[in-house]
This record gives C-alpha cells, structure tokens and sequence, in this order.
C-alpha cells in the first residue's frame, strides 16, 4: 500500500496499491501512523509529500476487504461489539490524525478520484493541490454511514460550514474547478506530470526556510484552529458505535461482502 521515496529533504509517501485504485484495505489503517513517524523521526525529511501510483489517488476505503475482515459488522448487535466498533473507530482515526499531527508540512497531490477516507486523508494535510481531472466526493452518506474519519471535524476550518455540508449530505462530486473556487486546494495543475513537478517546487521553497520555524507556524496554527478536535473525533466514534449498524448500511455492507466472494 505504501511507497517511500526519500529526495532532496521531501520525503515522499505514494499511495501504491494501483489496482485497486489505491483503495484504503486494512494495511493503510494499520500502518500509516507508523509510516508518518518515519517520516517524522527521519532527519533528511523536512517536509512530506502523498501522491497516488495508477489512475486514481484513491478512491477511499476498501469496502469489500473491510466485508471479509471485519463479517461481524453485518451480523453482531450486543454491547460488547459495539465497545470494540468504537475501538476500531478510534484505530481508524488515528491513521487520518497522523499527518494532522505530525510536525512536518504535508502537501497532498490529488488526480482524478478523492474519495471517502481519501479526502478525509487530504483534509488532515497542510496544503491540497489536483489536477484539472480531479474529482472530490464525500460519499459515506451513500453508504449509511456519518463520515468519522475528521472531514466534517477538519473540511468546516478550510471550506466553511455551508460547503462541508453540501459535500456531506450530498454525498456528490465536487470538480477541481470547484474545489479551487472554495479553497479545497490551493492550485489546479493541468496534468499529472505537472502537478508532481510543481508541487516538488513548492516543497522546495517552502523547506528553503528553517525547519524550527515551519515546525512553529504548524504548531501555533493547529493549537488556535482546534484544540478541541480530539473531543469532537471522540464523539462521532461513539456516535457511530452505536449507530453504524442502520439496516441500510448493514444491507450495503452485505453486498460488498456478497461481491468479495464472488
């Protein structure tokens, strides 16, 4: 699931599952907080960039691994499950939270599909740049489910309530041109290709200043945006521990679990 590429102080993290369209499976939620304290404890990275390898940068959770691993979402309804949902709740927010978190700038580079946990993945970095063929979609409203892994905590801070919210109960397609328009990203690059250069370019200047100091303009900004997030994240795991089995999503869920055996 995951590439490192160590250059010219940018430590670059590719999301590298292309036959799944890099589809979050179990390994990103296990493994990306590990993988960002690497990045962070490593002197030789000043600032961390995540692109995605094939045709899409991720198109968001992996539904029908999920199905297979975790069959007990369709089937189990005590108390005890419940406990251990919001554990795996908790778990999963913490591979999200990682690059909130960490120390270091973090620029996200998205072409063509950001969906689900994937802009749940952006909303948690300092900078987002696309191409002119991305596509932003907040989709969990499709699956039953209230996104839990920090947008609708995060996206509020960059595009405003009123946009969050049309990406949330739509659960729609947001174009580039439109993610521009409302902040989501910074710029808009034509292609692929051009999108890694520059961004490459932007990270280069941005690390030409001193370390101490970036580390400082994160630190004071995240302190004055959300001292609080921690409270709000904890919430909606407990909310959706007691919720997430609505017959609609247990249904959906059913099917992808169906659609993996097949």
């Amino acid at each position: 699931m995951f590439e490192i590429e160590i250059t010219e102080k940018m430590g670059i993290l590719w999301l590298n599952r292309p036959e799944k369209r890099n589809m979050m499976n179990w390994e990103f939620w296990d493994k990306m907080p590990a993988v960002v304290e690497e990045l962070n404890t490593n002197k030789d990275v000043e600032i961390i960039l995540i692109f995605g390898r094939g045709k899409s940068f991720s198109m968001g959770l992996d539904l029908f691994e999920f199905a297979e691993r975790f069959p007990e979402m369709i089937t189990v309804e005590n108390a005890d499950f419940r406990e251990e949902l919001r554990k795996l709740i908790l778990k999963m927010q913490s591979a999200i939270n990682a690059l909130d978190e960490s120390p270091k700038p973090v620029i996200t580079g998205v072409h063509k599909h950001c969906v689900g946990g994937a802009l749940d993945l952006i909303s948690a970095a300092d900078i987002r740049v696309c191409t002119e063929d991305a596509v932003f979609s907040l989709r969990e409203a499709k699956v039953g489910i209230v996104a839990d892994m920090g947008s609708l905590q995060r996206l509020p801070y960059i595009i405003g309530e009123g946009h969050t919210k049309e990406l949330a109960f739509t659960a729609g397609d947001f174009s580039a041109r439109r993610a521009l328009s409302i902040g989501l990203v910074s710029h808009v690059y034509a292609d692929y290709e051009t999108m890694i250069a520059e961004t490459k370019k932007m990270a280069k200047e941005i690390i030409s200043n001193p370390a101490f100091v970036l580390r400082g303009i994160k630190h004071v900004m995240k302190a004055s945006r959300d001292l609080d997030i921690a409270t709000k994240l904890n919430y909606i795991a407990t909310y959706n521990s007691s919720f997430l089995q609505s017959a609609d999503f247990k249904s959906i869920l059913s099917r992808f679990a169906q659609k993996a055996k097949e």
